[in-house]
């Protein structure tokens, strides 16, 4: 894995090789590769596996590593997807691209977590919050409540989206397309032209600007929101859309699979297993991504603003719709954003 993560450094997308013996399994992870791979490195230490890890690069997040595993579908190299959302996992399942697998490391995940067919398993989960300037908005009870305060006249020009092309952010407005119905949906992407919003690269890009100062608030995940929050930057995290009527805070969980056709089907199923353990699952909760846990039995972030499932509404969102979606609604998104 470290000779793949070397290369990844440099060639973000193409796996390495000349690093001596054929790896015993070849992972796709699209979890920053800040918070994936010492842990990737704990299994090969606990397993004795050698683990041939191809990450994601900020810009292509996930969508490179699927356009990937689509056309190499033919020959498949991957063995194991750990991907960081769940929408793009579901739309390989529809594809057949997947195979099942139920391993008993998910035996305590919620169902709503899991594929009925097994094949794809969810946990530690981000949520879909609005990063808070505390400079720039001293007083919580003038926090933004919504993700319709992007649209709000008087934050004009000083709140930010991501474009939603890759990674959550597309799951989002993907989702959120058929959740608020497409006239509602289509009153929230035009205020959010109307309204000036700042439309960045990621979810990173967002909590930087809002960190720095230069915008009040804006859409990022909860782990981003951690990373300025350990780094000692003045934010506050919002868990938007709370209120009676409203569509709730997304929760979005990593997922993994097996894919179909993978060439090391035993080692594959070891990596599966570890990585739906709950000793990874408190790992990434402790960490500086600060993911949450799916199963009440593990322990969840330290810092109490990151909130836990069962402390605030959830969205209800379908995976299946919106990963049949996703293509052309990222089309859509392309040319308007």
């Amino acid at each position: 894995m470290r000779c793949a993560a070397a290369a990844a450094l440099t060639l973000p997308l193409i796996l390495a090789a000349g690093c001596g013996r054929d790896a015993d399994v070849t992972l796709y992870v699209a979890l920053d590769q800040t918070h994936s791979e010492s842990l990737i490195e704990q299994f090969e230490e606990q397993s004795g596996l050698e683990v041939n890890a191809r990450f994601d690069t900020e810009a292509a997040k996930t969508v490179g590593l699927v356009s990937a595993i689509i056309e190499e579908s033919s020959r498949p190299r991957c063995d194991v997807f750990w991907n960081n959302e769940l929408a793009q996992t579901v739309r390989l399942a529809q594809k057949g691209l997947l195979e099942a697998y139920d391993s008993p490391s998910a035996a305590g995940i919620p169902a709503a977590f899991k594929d009925e067919d097994a094949l794809w398993t969810g946990f530690a989960a981000r949520a879909r919050i609005l990063i808070v300037n505390t400079e720039r908005i001293p007083e919580s009870a003038d926090y933004p409540k919504s993700m319709w305060d992007l649209l709000d006249p008087k934050w004009k020009g000083q709140c930010a989206v991501a474009r939603p092309l890759t990674g959550t952010t597309l799951t989002h407005f993907t989702a959120l397309r058929y959740v608020l119905g497409e006239a509602e949906f289509k009153r929230f992407i035009d205020g959010l032209f109307e309204n000036e919003v700042v439309l960045l690269q990621s979810n990173g890009a967002t909590m930087r600007e809002v960190a720095a100062g230069k915008l009040a608030f804006a859409f990022t995940d909860t782990d981003d929101y951690h990373v300025a929050l350990l780094k000692g930057h003045p934010v506050a995290a919002v868990f938007p859309d709370q209120e009676e009527g409203a569509p709730g805070t997304m929760l979005i969980p990593n997922s993994v699979s097996i894919i179909k056709g993978a060439p090391h089907p035993e080692a594959a199923r070891k990596l599966v297993d570890w990585v739906l353990s709950e000793q990874t699952e408190a790992a990434l909760a402790a960490a500086r991504s600060a993911q949450i846990p799916v199963r009440s039995t593990v322990k969840g972030p330290e810092h109490e603003s990151i909130l836990q499932i069962g402390q605030f509404r959830a969205m209800e969102w379908d995976p299946k719709v919106t990963a049949e979606n996703l293509e052309k609604m990222a089309a859509e998104f392309a040319e308007r954003f």
